[in-house]
């Protein structure tokens, strides 16, 4: 202990600002003999440390709080922090209490525990964290001399925090920029923290200094996430290539989409592809409306036509169309997770009818959701009650009822705060004691599989128990119901006649909300250019800002101020310029993915392709219990996940990506191309049994007695949605006559085209 003493005065005398006193000498006096006081050394020319502004930032600019480090769910080494610093009650006493205070020695500040572990003067699995002498290593080890107290009642509380530049487009040869972070405390005081605050870019676009110094490594765009405290601002940056040639080519504007989408565009120097074929957006506006290509004698009629608005009075047409209620409401079935397990054959045909209806009426999607939010009843006779019997406890129904609906991915903040996002642990138990009571009476249960809990036959009653609440794991209490960044159901003082589901359904649906209507124009937008502004298309958060933050905002009015119309807005979309761009890159553009310089070219989904092969063929699918001619797009039910697949269209439609239905999000939906497609596709038996069907196209063309130019010429508009080229008339022409076999050329021919690029893309 004396040692102890004798080292702790050298340390201090050799310190030119370190003055010792009184006051300091008695304190360590009175811990070497034995009296319970901490030793306190005084930097008279510098300002206390704080544990909540001071040490609190620097646990997390190291990275000693971080998910991969102390932050973890189960700490590392024995040493535990709360993820990203939410908790510093919890992280002071680990620091200063846990393991009987051994990682922090007041007497001996340098040689604390947690200091040693840091600057690896002790061997530590996380690697040097700490500089000695650093300006953090300073700042610790004041505190620590201190008494390492927690300064929680006095602290200054965190207001704002701003960064500048909060968007910036840079043209070579600028390369990097400087933010400035600035902490507003609610004191009003302002402090510099950009040497404090946590820099995460989004992509590896760029590099981020310690103190905000954002250097390009490539052309791009990229959103840096600054972080101080509990505050997060996100930075928007574009690195824009030189481009000396540059000059815009001015293309004209149909609406406010193009405006916005366009001036984006010449800011970053890029210009825009010219407008596609008459051809092409035929073809595209019939698959992403009906999900099916044009007839052949759509398409002459279409290509024919010579009135300058015939693309708009073509949307209009195609949206009145039972395929469109019928591809439509897949989307819906996909969303609202119709699958067989949960709600059995009866409940997914009710479920499923009700949206067909709900689409055929074009029912206002506010309406929609607020019928399906505050559904109760039999889930045979109201369907909308089927949302909550496919979401059977209250996580699933507060996680999918927020992403759907709000765009909010809550899942992260059920075991801590949302890393990446304003909600708290707090807001996420609250939220999801809004659905807590929801119950269910199963009037009976014919499953097949009785250790299969997850599979329900019968009707069930979906109603509000009295007896339920939601407990709150981190405070030990139930959690008070609250909607998502509002009130509490206690403060809007409901009417005996009305409860947490009816509050739900209204304050989810009002123009006031901030978030609904931009997540449903963010995925009208989203099915009709491949790309929300938002991706992915449920994934709102501060750190995953929009690409085009005033469009999002202006989609969002247009669909509130039309009283929540689908169709109007898929009009709106479709007939701006941005919709009818070809796919063509220019030498501006080439590399541009997210701001619709260009058509993004993409597979068709399954049920695209499948009865897109149909129609060109002329072989309607033979569906096992099913009426003649249905198409796949018509179906009830997902892919089966729960059983071996033995039809070659369940196969199929497995293969290019159709979802099972687990999750309420298109991104469950995969098209990604897989070797698997090949053996279902180029060479599977589904794709040969429509080709050698009897009776289909190619066996109608042969007995038609018409020629071979004739006969090649039927086939391209039925498959290709336009005439042969001269160079393909002319090579296939010759080799048709001259076959033996006509029917088997024909099959050789349409095979070739059902597996052409041109086919299998939507461009």
């Amino acid at each position: 202990m004396i040692a102890n003493f004798e080292h702790l005065v050298i340390v201090q005398l050799a310190q030119p600002d370190v003055k010792p006193n009184r006051q300091t000498i008695a304190r360590c006096l009175a811990a070497v003999f034995g009296i319970l006081l901490p030793c306190q050394i005084t930097f008279a020319a510098e300002p206390p440390v704080s544990f909540r502004t001071d040490v609190m930032p620097l646990l997390s600019k190291l990275g000693c709080n971080a998910g991969t480090c102390h932050g973890n769910a189960n700490g590392k080494g024995g040493f535990k922090l709360s993820l990203r610093g939410q908790d510093p009650d919890l992280d002071w006493i680990a620091l200063t209490r846990d393991q009987s205070g051994r990682r922090v020695n007041p007497l001996d500040p340098p040689n604390s525990l947690f200091l040693l572990k840091s600057t690896t003067g002790l061997a530590h699995e996380g690697g040097q964290r700490l500089r000695p002498d650093s300006d953090a290593w300073r700042t610790l080890t004041r505190w620590i001399a201190n008494g390492a107290k927690d300064d929680g009642a006095t602290a200054l509380k965190l207001a704002r925090l701003e960064v500048t530049p909060p968007e910036q487009v840079l043209i070579e040869p600028k390369r990097e920029v400087k933010l400035q972070a600035r902490a507003i405390f609610t004191d009003g005081s302002e402090r510099d923290v950009s040497r404090l605050a946590v820099y995460d870019p989004a992509n590896l676009l760029v590099s981020v200094s310690p103190d905000g110094l954002v250097t390009s490594q490539r052309p791009g765009e990229t959103t840096v996430i600054v972080r101080f405290l509990e505050k997060q601002t996100p930075v928007r940056l574009a690195f824009v290539p030189k481009r000396p040639a540059f000059k815009w080519s001015s293309p004209p504007e149909n609406n406010f989409i193009d405006h916005e989408v366009f001036a984006k565009l010449r800011t970053l120097r890029m210009n825009p592809a010219p407008l596609c074929s008459d051809e092409i957006f035929l073809r595209r506006a019939h698959l992403d409306l009906l999900g099916l290509i044009p007839t052949g004698d759509e398409a002459r009629a279409f290509l024919a036509d010579t009135a300058p608005g015939k693309r708009t009075k073509l949307v209009e047409t195609l949206l009145q169309r039972p395929e469109f209620v019928d591809f439509w409401t897949l989307k819906w079935a996909d969303l609202l997770r119709i699958e067989e397990r949960q709600l059995d054959a009866k409940g997914m045909q009710t479920f499923h009818q009700w949206i067909h209806e709900s689409i055929a009426a074009n029912k206002p999607l506010d309406q929609f959701a607020r019928e399906l939010v505050s559904a109760r009843g039999s889930t045979y006779t109201n369907a909308p009650a089927n949302w909550y019997r496919a979401n059977r406890t209250a996580v699933q129904r507060a996680e999918n009822t927020a992403q759907l609906f709000l765009g909010a991915r809550l899942n992260c903040a059920q075991c801590h705060n949302h890393p990446f996002e304003r909600w708290t642990q707090d807001d996420y138990h609250n939220w999801t004691a809004v659905f807590a009571r929801v119950d269910y009476k199963i009037l009976e249960n014919k499953r097949k599989d009785e250790s299969d809990k997850q599979e329900f036959k019968g009707d069930q009653i979906v109603f509000l128990t009295n007896s339920a609440s939601w407990i709150n794991p981190r405070l030990g209490k139930p959690a008070t119901p609250r909607l998502l960044g509002g009130s509490t159901i206690a403060e809007l003082k409901l009417p005996v006649e009305r409860d947490e589901l009816d509050a739900l359904a209204d304050w989810l649906t009002r123009r006031e909300n901030p978030w609904f209507a931009k997540m449903q124009a963010n995925r009208i937008w989203f099915h009709l250019m491949g790309r929300g502004l938002v991706d992915p298309v449920d994934d709102f958060r501060a750190s995953n800002p929009p690409s085009h933050p005033e469009l999002i905002t202006a989609l969002a009015r247009e669909l509130a101020d039309h009283h929540f119309d689908m169709r109007h807005l898929i009009r709106v979309v479709m007939n701006s310029r941005a919709y009818q761009l070809a796919s063509e890159t220019n030498e501006t553009n080439g590399d541009d993915e997210i701001n619709y310089s260009h058509n993004r070219l993409r597979r068709l989904g399954a049920e695209q392709l499948l009865d897109s092969q149909c129609l060109a063929t002329g072989a309607a699918l033979q569906l096992k219990d099913q009426p003649k001619l249905t198409r796949i797009s018509e179906m009830i039910e997902g892919r089966k996940h729960y059983k071996p697949l033995t039809s070659t269209e369940d196969k199929f439609l497995a293969a290019f990506g159709k979802p099972p239905r687990l999750v309420c999000s298109e991104s469950e939906r995969s098209n990604d191309t897989t070797m698997g497609q090949a053996f279902q596709f180029v060479s599977g038996p589904l794709l040969n049994e429509l080709l050698t069907r009897q009776k289909n196209r190619l066996g109608r063309l042969v007995a038609s007695g018409q020629d071979e130019r004739a006969m090649l010429t039927e086939l391209y508009w039925a498959t290709l949605s336009r005439p042969p080229a001269g160079a393909e008339l002319g090579r296939l022409a010759p080799r048709l006559k001259a076959a033996n076999d006509k029917r088997a050329a024909l099959e050789d021919i349409e095979w070739a085209l059902l597996n052409s690029k041109e086919f299998v893309f939507r461009r």
